[in-house]
């Protein structure tokens, strides 16, 4: 008996080290930033199914001048998907198979990886399941982009602590964003782009400010377009950046740092001049200090694409972090 309980253990012992073998030798995934590789058959990515996965993969981002796909994609047919081809960071693996699977693997190939995988007996169950699955797996994807950007920042970090010190945040940001105006609680970060800007504006609004109503939009408009005045100045008096007023932004509710906020995506343009851009805006409800915390970024790129510009605004702005409100709950848990 206890020759048996030994042999099992090691057996176990073994398994157990194989399985941490294969977790540890798994290559680092690969691929640019709102990338997708698609695998699926010559034919059907040519017909109605490559259609049905353009139509959400390659659909236009919201709050662009122009259409951008989400993602840039590259297709493979199964044969090729070997070897250095199953390292790609986003994978959309589609087939025809004799059962219905759908649903996504994490670093099945790679780490870090996401892979949805679409199986279906014919074309319109397939085109059913890419419709149906779409919104989940794209938004794996995206958040699986978002967090490698971060890591990527981790390389040069910006170390100011103005931020933290006068608001008692903090943001993971590269090396290349500077901070080029302060005026009290308001802060404009900028990074220096080939053909332009990209920046980022942080700064505060009474708790109650933005209603939770039919007027919200509208709440959301004039606190921008008040700030721009104020902080924003164009190249002559009277010029500043205000929300565009040919087009409503996009909103819609998020949890930021693990607060409700208020994501609003759109197109600013400068009162008076023709000069305008995309932003994506962060109103995040900070009970803790009796505050609304804003924190948005728009980018200046005159003739350029800016999907990749503002994805990368979008990923520094999910990095906040509420630094003072961590040393109120140590004081609290000390004195208790």
């Amino acid at each position: 008996m206890k020759k048996l309980f030994f042999g099992i253990f090691v057996f176990l012992l073994i398994l157990s080290c194989k399985d941490n073998k294969e977790e540890k030798y798994l290559p680092n995934s690969v691929g640019a930033i709102n990338t997708l590789s698609v695998v699926i058959d010559n034919d059907m990515w040519k017909g109605r199914v490559g259609d049905s996965i353009r139509k959400y993969y390659a659909a236009a981002v919201d709050g662009l001048p122009w259409e951008e796909p989400l993602f840039s994609i590259h297709q493979m047919p199964p044969e090729i998907f070997t070897d250095f081809a199953r390292n790609s960071r986003n994978i959309l693996y589609v087939k025809k198979d004799s059962s219905v699977v759908a649903g996504l693997k994490e670093d099945l190939y790679a780490k870090p990886q996401q892979v949805g995988i679409i199986k279906a007996p014919t074309e319109d169950e397939i085109i059913a399941e890419v419709a149906k699955n779409a919104p989940q797996i794209i938004e794996a994807f995206k958040k699986n982009d978002i967090r490698e950007s971060q890591h990527r920042f981790t390389r040069s970090l910006n170390k100011e602590s103005a931020l933290e010190e006068e608001l008692g945040i903090s943001l993971t940001m590269p090396s290349i964003y500077k901070i080029a105006k302060q005026e009290g609680n308001f802060f404009w970060i900028e990074r220096q782009i080939r053909k332009g800007t990209m920046n980022i504006l942080v700064y505060e609004m009474p708790l109650n400010s933005i209603p939770n109503d039919s007027s919200r939009v509208d709440a959301i408009i004039k606190m921008r377009d008040s700030i721009g005045k104020k902080y924003v100045p164009g190249r002559e008096e009277g010029m500043y950046m205000i929300t565009e007023k040919a087009y409503a932004p996009y909103v819609f509710d998020k949890e930021i740092a693990g607060r409700d906020a208020i994501e609003t995506k759109g197109m600013w343009e400068v009162k008076n001049f023709a000069m305008a851009g995309p932003f994506i805006n962060y109103i995040v409800e900070d009970k803790p200090n009796d505050r609304l915390l804003v924190v948005e970024g728009f980018t200046f790129a005159p003739s350029t694409n800016k999907r990749d510009y503002m994805f990368e605004l979008e990923a520094v702005l999910k990095t906040l972090e509420f630094t003072d409100q961590d040393n109120k709950d140590l004081a609290k848990a000390t004195t208790e």
